[in-house]
């Protein structure tokens, strides 16, 4: 069941605008987006050109958008997003699972990087997720990302103001962002923590407010820094 409170029903679904140059790969993701009855396929492009076109004239809430598309690229379609519709999400669907690349795409604005053929990878989750304030990583890219911070998170450790930051949570949040790390969904949090789906979303705006960040991957990224983990 999906909670009635979340965005994403039936009778308001999340609009999905689709941009992908690779016919095979946005045929599958095509085919489970519109399997989904709270996603709304709005329109589909194959190329960083039909991008810009469908990003200034299609109403949509997320975009999913290949890294690599022969005459542009996804980095361009994420900060023309960003400039013209700054609510709307962007999720990049890529082949590398770089965190050089995910690093760059979260700070043009993304909220999710999925990594294709990955078995991890489902794309509506993914869109549900970001649309309610979440953010979608491949666990292994996850794992990654963390990984780049090991040597500061060291470091930032034995700064000044790092035990403050590391206080702030409770020991709820801290179990709650860890999981979050490691690409669990809210509602596996919830699960394993028995808890409900609204208070794993209560804990992570409260761990948002706490770190002064906007969404699950800036949240990561200051735990890592903080040594926090």
């Amino acid at each position: 069941m999906w909670p009635g409170f979340l965005t994403g029903q039936a009778e308001q679904p999340v609009r999905v605008l689709l941009i992908d140059d690779d016919a095979n790969m946005r045929r599958v993701i095509a085919h489970e987006l519109l399997a989904d009855l709270r996603i709304d396929l709005v329109s589909q492009g194959a190329s960083a050109r039909e991008g810009r076109r469908l990003i200034s004239q299609s109403e949509f809430d997320v975009m999913l958008v290949d890294l690599n598309l022969g005459d542009g690229t996804g980095f361009e379609l994420i900060e023309q997003m960003k400039a013209v519709r700054p609510a709307a999400e962007a999720v990049v669907i890529s082949a590398m699972e770089d965190a050089q690349h995910a690093l760059h795409a979260f700070k043009l604005g993304a909220t999710g990087y999925l990594v294709k053929n990955s078995w991890f990878g489902n794309f509506a989750q993914a869109v549900l997720q970001v649309v309610n304030g979440g953010a979608s990583i491949t666990p292994g890219l996850a794992r990654r990302l963390l990984g780049k911070f090991e040597p500061l998170a060291t470091k930032s450790a034995a700064e000044p103001g790092s035990h403050k930051a590391r206080d702030k949570l409770s020991e709820r949040e801290k179990g709650v962002l860890q999981l979050v790390a490691s690409g669990h969904t809210s509602m596996d949090i919830g699960a394993r923590l028995n808890i409900s789906g609204q208070t794993v979303h209560t804990h992570l705006k409260n761990i948002y407010r706490k770190f002064n960040v906007r969404n699950r991957a800036q949240a990561v990224r200051f735990a890592a820094a903080h040594g926090i983990f």
